[in-house]
C-alpha cells in the first residue's frame, strides 16, 4: 500500500517513539475511511493515531504543534457538518481506544469517562445504578461522548433535561500547544474562575482535545407515557407547542413532523393517518408513577385545541412503539427519495416555529426543492431536509440559493444557525451573519490563546 508523502519522516519517527507502531496507520488505503463523516465531505488524512491515555494525547499534540502538523480529533464520524474532515491532511487523532468508563459515583450522581465511550454505553452503565445521562442523539448507539461534547449534541430529551453543556460538570483536555489541564468541578455548584468547560464544549475540537469528562447523571424516572397529537396544519401544531411549553408539566420529548414528512410515510404505517393531517407531534411525559396520570392529562389538554384532530395516549409499551412508528419510518422514507439529502438543524423561538416552516415551504417552492421538516419542537430546533441529488449541478445550485434564504429567514426570526449539529465546514461562511464582527474577533483571540499555531481542526467553525 502507498504511504502518504506529506508527513515529514522525522515526525513519523518521533510519533512512533510516543505511540507503538501498531497504533499508527499511514497506508493510504487504511487512512482513507477516516477522512469523511456524514456530511459526505471527504479529505484523506496522512496518518491516523490511536492514543489510549491523556498523557499520550499530550505528547502527540506537543509533537504536532512543534512541527506544525494539522491535527483533527475524531470519534465515530457521525457528524453532519464536516467538522472532523481533515481538510489540510495531517494527523487524525482517533478516540476509538480512549473508550474507558473510568468511574461511576452513584452517591454523587456522576460518571467519569474517556471521549471514545459511546452514548449508548454510558446509558447502559448508568442504568445499572438507576440513572441516565440526558443527552440522547438519534445516533446514540454509535456516536461518542467526545462527539457529543464537541458539538453540544443533545437530542429529544433536551427540552426537559437540558443540553450536553448542562449535563457535564468538568473535563480534562489538552490545548493546541500540548498543555493538559482540568476545568470544572465534581460538584453541582462551582464558580471559581472562568467557565472553560462550557467554552470547550461545543468548540468542535478547535480549542482543545477532550480526554475525560465528568458527566452529571439523572435518576431514571419511575414511569413514562407516550402521546401522539395530529393537526390540520402547521399553525395549529405550533400553537399547541407554545401551549404545552407554557404550562407547568414539561414533557421529556416533544417532536414534530410537517405535512411533507407525513406524506412520505403515510403508506409505511400499520394504521393510516387521516388525510387531513398535515402536522404531527410526538410527546413523551415522564416522572413519578403517582403523578403521571395528572401530568399526561395536563399535557394532553394543552396539546388539544383549534386545529387538533386527535390526541392519543399509549396504554402500554406496545402501543407506544406503534405510535413511534411514524417517526421511525421517516428516515428510510427520505433515503428512498433522496439518499444524499442535505440536513440542516436550525433553531427559532418556539412561538415563531410556524413562521419558519411556512417560510421554508415558500423557499422550497420558489427554488424547486422538496423540503421535509421535523425535529425537536419543544426547543424550536427544526431539522430542515432538502431532498436533492448532489450529482445534479443545477439542482445543487438551486439548493444553495435555497439554503441561503433559509438561513436568512432563521436569523430574521431571532433564531440561530445550529442547535446541535455544529458549524464545521458546512455553515462556516454563514457565521458572520449571526455573530457581530467584534464577537468574531474576540473568538479568534481566544483561539490564539488555546491553539497558538492553529493546528487543531483548521478551517472549522469560525469565518
Amino acid at each position: 500500500m502507498a504511504q502518504s508523502p506529506r508527513l515529514p519522516s522525522q515526525f513519523l519517527e518521533q510519533l512512533r517513539q510516543i505511540i507503538p507502531a501498531d497504533r499508527i496507520i499511514t497506508d493510504m488505503a487504511d487512512v482513507w475511511p477516516y477522512g469523511g463523516d456524514n456530511s459526505r465531505r471527504h479529505a484523506p488524512p496522512d496518518a491516523v493515531v490511536f492514543p489510549v491515555s491523556h498523557e499520550e494525547v499530550e505528547q502527540i499534540v506537543k509533537l504536532s504543534d512543534a512541527m506544525r502538523i494539522p491535527l483533527v480529533a475524531r470519534g465515530r464520524g457521525t457528524g453532519t457538518t464536516g467538522a472532523s474532515v481533515p481538510v489540510e491532511g495531517g494527523l487524525i487523532l482517533s478516540t476509538e481506544r480512549l473508550n474507558r468508563i473510568i468511574a461511576i459515583d452513584p452517591d454523587n450522581r456522576t460518571m467519569t469517562v474517556q471521549p471514545g465511550v459511546t452514548n449508548q454505553e454510558v446509558q447502559q452503565a448508568a442504568a445499572q445504578h438507576g440513572f441516565f445521562w440526558p443527552p440522547d442523539p438519534t445516533s446514540a448507539a454509535v456516536c461518542t461522548v467526545g462527539g457529543n461534547l464537541a458539538c453540544n449534541s443533545a437530542g429529544p430529551r433536551a427540552v426537559k433535561y437540558g443540553t450536553t453543556r448542562e449535563n457535564v460538570l468538568g473535563i480534562r483536555f489538552v490545548t493546541g500547544n500540548g498543555i493538559g489541564m482540568h476545568s470544572g468541578v465534581h460538584t453541582t455548584k462551582g464558580v471559581v474562575g472562568y467557565d472553560l468547560t462550557r467554552l470547550v464544549i461545543g468548540s468542535e475540537g478547535t480549542l482543545a482535545i477532550i480526554t475525560e469528562a465528568i458527566l452529571k447523571l439523572t435518576p431514571l424516572p419511575e414511569a413514562k407515557r407516550t402521546l401522539r397529537a395530529l393537526y390540520r396544519d402547521i399553525g395549529s401544531a405550533a400553537q399547541a407547542v407554545s401551549r404545552i411549553m407554557a404550562q407547568p408539566v414539561t414533557p421529556c420529548a416533544l417532536e414534530f413532523m410537517d405535512g411533507k414528512a407525513i406524506d412520505l410515510i403515510r403508506d409505511r404505517l400499520p394504521e393510516p393517518l387521516p388525510a387531513s393531517c398535515n402536522a404531527l407531534l410526538m410527546i413523551e411525559v415522564d416522572g413519578a408513577t403517582e403523578d403521571l396520570e395528572h401530568d399526561v392529562q395536563a399535557v394532553s389538554t394543552a396539546a388539544d385545541g383549534e386545529g387538533c384532530l386527535e390526541v392519543r395516549s399509549a396504554r402500554n409499551a406496545q402501543e407506544a412503539a406503534a405510535l413511534w412508528e411514524a417517526r421511525k419510518a421517516l428516515s428510510p422514507a427520505q433515503r428512498s427519495v433522496a439518499p444524499k439529502k442535505i440536513n440542516e438543524d436550525v433553531v427559532v423561538p418556539v412561538s415563531r416555529m410556524a413562521e419558519l416552516i411556512n417560510g421554508v415551504a415558500e423557499l422550497g417552492q420558489r427554488h424547486g426543492i422538496t423540503i421535509v421538516n421535523f425535529g425537536h419542537a419543544g426547543n424550536g430546533n427544526i431539522h430542515v431536509n432538502l431532498l436533492v441529488d448532489p450529482d445534479d449541478p443545477v439542482q445543487m445550485s438551486h439548493a444553495e440559493q435555497c439554503l441561503d434564504g433559509i438561513f436568512s429567514l432563521v436569523l430574521s426570526l431571532d433564531g440561530t444557525l445550529s442547535g446541535e449539529h455544529g458549524i464545521g465546514l458546512v455553515k462556516r461562511e454563514f457565521v458572520s451573519r449571526e455573530l457581530e464582527p467584534a464577537a468574531i474577533t474576540l473568538m479568534h483571540a481566544i483561539k490564539d490563546q488555546f491553539d497558538p499555531h492553529h493546528i487543531l481542526n483548521p478551517h472549522k467553525t469560525l469565518p
